[in-house]
């Protein structure tokens, strides 16, 4: 019997345009997902009220929204999610994010850095203008998340055995950019499949279309599941 723990560690995407294209979702989905993501798209179309209605089912919610503003905006947006009582929220990892973020969020609400977006690469880093590449990025912004408390990171499947050993066992480390085997990689540079991302040390990931496009999402989501399950 799959555990509680290892459906917990797949977050499943809910990247659609509407409320009830989501609801339907979650509907075929059932009691084998106990996670989902909400991300700008769906917030920005009436996803927020979906959170607390997923919440009142007993599911666990990720709002994605990537903050980043200035310090008393990020502040006082972060507190505005912490009321929902979800469960993370995504930050860009700038230091003064962060610092605002952490101040904003309360006891309850989990702070996700994101480091460096996986549909980029060296190539769209230096064409952005940074000095680092992505694997120097992702560390310099991993250690100032630490020192700015923040309880995990976003960052590519590629990145996960470099940078556990700098942060430590207790930070979160959730990746996007898995994909089963055989799926398209979509807009995705830096992927794994799940069972390479979770024997990586992630501690949740984030599936989208291979799960929610698939003819069967219940099915796809329990593959993956079990996928997680049978790691190591």
């Amino acid at each position: 019997m799959i555990s509680q723990a290892s459906r917990e560690r797949l977050i499943v995407a809910l990247d659609v345009e509407d409320v009830a294209t989501a609801r339907a979702l979650t509907q075929k989905l059932g009691d084998t997902v106990v996670f989902y993501k909400i991300g700008m798209e769906l917030a920005y179309g009436g996803g927020l009220d979906l959170a607390r209605e997923l919440k009142a089912q007993g599911k666990k919610i990720f709002i994605d929204l990537k903050l980043h503003d200035i310090g008393a905006t990020v502040e006082r947006a972060t507190r505005q999610i912490a009321r929902l009582d979800v469960d993370f929220l995504t930050v860009h990892a700038y230091p003064q994010t962060m610092t605002a973020a952490r101040t904003g969020a309360g006891a309850k609400l989990k702070l996700l850095a994101v480091t460096v977006m996986t549909s980029y690469d060296d190539a769209d880093l230096e064409s952005a203008g940074y000095a680092y590449g992505v694997e120097a990025l992702v560390k310099r912004r991993a250690q100032q998340a630490r020192a700015s408390n923040i309880d995990g990171l976003i960052l590519s499947p590629l990145e996960l055995a470099a940078i556990r050993p700098c942060v430590g066992p207790d930070m979160l480390l959730v990746t996007p950019g898995v994909r089963p085997a055989g799926a398209q990689l979509g807009d995705q540079k830096r992927v794994l499949t799940p069972a390479q991302a979770i024997a990586a040390t992630a501690d949740h990931i984030v599936v989208g279309r291979p799960i929610t496009r698939a003819q069967d999402p219940r099915a796809a989501a329990a593959a993956i599941i079990d996928e997680i399950a049978s790691a190591r």
